[in-house]
């Protein structure tokens, strides 16, 4: 392990790979990652899994048996990805293992397409929960506002939670409102509740994306002086909330009996913009009990490059409140920008299942007529 992922893994940042693939898996490139870089989690989503699967040939003993089998086009998804999320499960079992079920967790979403629909939210994690079958699995679940009663309910059953696509700090406090709630409603039916876990993924780039964009348009040198600053800033105010919630009586009682707090994890944290450092999104978020989510080559520049010169959070708090203030002044509404990026996250989210879905769909048609 390179100083700077050493140093922020002392610091008390998890670091996990944003990223999986079959050939990631068979070539040993995750095990070595764990080994080598520190990496002790993996996240997953359907862009991913679109880009690993389609025009890949590694896929194809699998897709033909599904071929002949004649399975719809969705259960041929379902099959593959699970298969590799069961797969990563178990590499990284010796590190949940090793850290009593805080690390060491995969993610597999939920149907983006379910998101706006709390019942077929529950099920499908039910679903994914018992396909993979491996205690150290997250099923992500994103924040919309149908999704935050089934994060409770799957928190309920005894399901490890993944909460994904959470851009606003109102909708930050619902998803811990929506955790209590769940280990609460466990807790009242018997289940061991320190067996069940979960991170909030909160997402940190494409806020600088939308709003470095208003503020270009707005042109003046006040406008280009906070430029890159609504991301961070938004996220050490996130962390600060999270610091309020689970200070309180309600969440003592919980801890009182066994339950651990849910992670604030930092997501989307390669730069979009090319004249940013290339490691802002990690040197700027180090602070104990997180994690940060990359993707290789984010990583691969934190390990050459990252500033890991210890707590960049605390003490932060005046100035980053600051930031948005200043930026909501020049006429740009945050609440406009979060339920955008919420809305846009989603969609985009859909767009790569359902290309996914079309790409599979081709390949069980081919090899249907091998």
């Amino acid at each position: 392990m390179t100083e700077p992922l050493r140093r922020l893994s002392a610091e008390g940042v998890a670091v996990w790979l944003d990223d999986l693939s079959r050939a990631r898996l068979e070539s040993g490139n995750l095990k070595d990652l764990v080994r080598d870089s520190g990496v002790v989690g993996v996240t997953t989503n359907p862009a991913i899994f679109q880009k690993a699967i389609s025009g890949n040939d590694i896929y194809d003993p699998q897709l033909r048996d599904l071929a002949v089998r004649g399975v719809t086009v969705e259960e041929a998804v379902r099959m593959i990805t699970t298969a590799d999320v069961r797969e990563a499960c178990d590499v990284l079992r010796p590190v949940y293992d090793a850290t009593d079920g805080l690390d060491g967790r995969v993610s597999i979403e939920v149907d983006p397409r379910l998101a706006h629909n709390s019942e077929p939210t529950s099920a499908e994690a039910r679903q994914l929960w018992w396909l993979v079958d491996r205690p150290n699995l997250f099923v992500k679940i994103p924040a919309t506002k149908a999704g935050l009663p089934a994060i409770s309910q799957a928190l309920a059953e005894g399901i490890s939670v993944n909460v994904t696509l959470i851009f606003s700090l109102a909708r930050y406090r619902e998803v811990m409102e929506a955790y209590l709630e769940g280990l609460e409603r466990a807790r009242a039916t018997g289940k061991d509740i320190s067996k069940i876990e979960s991170v909030a993924s909160f997402f940190v780039s494409r806020v600088d994306t939308e709003i470095d964009k208003r503020l270009k348009e707005i042109g003046t040198d006040e406008a280009k002086a906070l430029a890159g600053k609504a991301a961070v800033a938004n996220a050490r105010l996130a962390y600060q909330a999270y610091e309020e919630v689970f200070g309180t009586d309600r969440w003592a009682a919980l801890a009182a009996a066994g339950a651990r707090p849910q992670r604030p994890l930092w997501a989307s944290t390669g730069v979009k913009d090319p004249s940013y450092r290339s490691t802002m999104y990690v040197d700027d978020l180090v602070v104990k009990g997180t994690v940060n989510t990359m993707p290789e080559a984010t990583m691969e520049a934190v390990a050459a490059e990252g500033k890991i010169t210890g707590d960049t959070v605390h003490g932060t708090y005046e100035a980053a409140r600051a930031d948005l203030d200043a930026i909501a002044k020049l006429g740009i509404s945050y609440d406009e920008v979060v339920d955008l990026l919420e809305e846009e996250g989603v969609e985009k989210f859909e767009t790569s299942w359902n290309e996914l879905l079309a790409s599979v769909q081709g390949e069980l048609d081919r090899l249907a007529k091998d």
